[in-house]
């Protein structure tokens, strides 16, 4: 999820294990906590395109990382904070749990989380966007609401619990539209007489309202949208694959990596002026124009001195906010 949602999470989390010992420290400290996992983004700097991906929501999302490094954060902040009259294990326990939670989270969304690395299995329900208002704006409001409350008052805990509750059960509720939208998906494409190998699903930007299918064929990809709202058949829209564009590239040890990455096998290939470019559907399309397509990840690969790179190539920014428009429009139903 986006910082600030895991943010909010995270001082929610601190508030439920030290609010009442230490008020809004135990906030101030659980945001921090929050916000660990995700400075696995500093490999962006520091490695190439690939081995960046493959780190993002890997060790520093893991049970591994929360049990081993939540007792070295404890003993830190104990140390910091010694007035407390809180030992180290106090102040573990709290960052075990905000640590632990930003995984959990991330767990719900497309991309996912290596939760039990370092074994290679990347937990994904793709039941909520990275960014969702739905669940991040209440969940900070009652937020608010506790940290001005006295560290003793019962209306600190009340309004703490009814954000995490409120939050979890929302979480709950895109687990059962999942399942509604799955079998909807799965009713158009029997109605339609389309063969497919693999359907899957996730919800649209910003909502759990719209969902999109990704819907894998012999020799291409089906993408398509459906809204609770909507009274018309489902429409899906074609892809080719184009694998074999890669040529001898295929069973290159990077291009390899990038196919793994897209749980080994949802992308296609397009070419543009002599230059071969890796989309990886995953996450969709930038637009909602299916004769010239701009997916939200699309990779520039390269060769230099005999190595295949990867490239992300920059956003149109206009496309992304004409996107943002059409979304509404689309989630009204058609």
């Amino acid at each position: 999820m986006d910082s600030l949602t895991q943010i909010v999470l995270g001082a929610a989390v601190g508030e439920a294990v030290l609010g009442k010992k230490v008020g809004n420290k135990a906030m101030f400290y659980g945001a921090i906590a929050g916000t660990i996992p995700d400075l696995d983004i500093v490999a962006n700097l520091l490695t190439d395109a690939i081995t960046a991906i493959e780190i993002h929501r890997g060790f520093t999302h893991s049970i591994f990382f929360s049990v081993v490094f939540a007792p070295i954060f404890g003993w830190l902040v104990s140390n910091i904070e010694k007035k407390s009259g809180l030992s180290w294990k106090h102040w573990s326990w709290l960052f075990f749990w905000a640590l632990i939670t930003h995984p959990i989270l991330d767990g719900f969304t497309t991309w996912g989380t290596q939760f039990f690395w370092p074994f290679e299995y990347r937990v994904a329900l793709k039941t909520i966007f990275v960014i969702d208002p739905l669940y991040t704006f209440p969940f900070l409001l009652f937020l608010i609401l506790t940290m001005f409350q006295k560290r003793t008052s019962p209306k600190r805990r009340f309004y703490n619990r009814l954000g995490l509750t409120v939050s979890s059960s929302y979480l709950l509720i895109t687990l059962i539209l999942k399942g509604i939208t799955y079998a909807k998906f799965e009713e158009a494409l029997q109605e339609q007489q389309i063969a497919y190998n693999q359907l899957q699903t996730k919800p649209a930007p910003l909502n759990t309202v719209l969902w999109y299918a990704n819907v894998e064929t012999e020799d291409a990809f089906l993408i398509g949208d459906y809204s609770l709202f909507d009274s018309k058949p489902i429409t899906f829209h074609s892809f080719p694959k184009n694998h074999h564009l890669l040529g001898d590239w295929i069973q290159n040890p990077n291009v390899k990596r990038l196919i793994k990455i897209t749980e080994n096998g949802w992308f296609t290939i397009s070419k543009k002026k002599d230059q071969l470019y890796f989309n990886d559907l995953r996450f969709g399309l930038l637009n909602n124009n299916p004769k010239n397509p701009e997916f939200a990840f699309t990779y520039l690969l390269y060769e230099k001195e005999g190595i295949i790179y990867a490239k992300e190539t920059e956003k149109n920014r206009g496309d992304a906010q004409k996107l943002l428009g059409d979304l509404w429009e689309r989630v009204k139903g058609n």
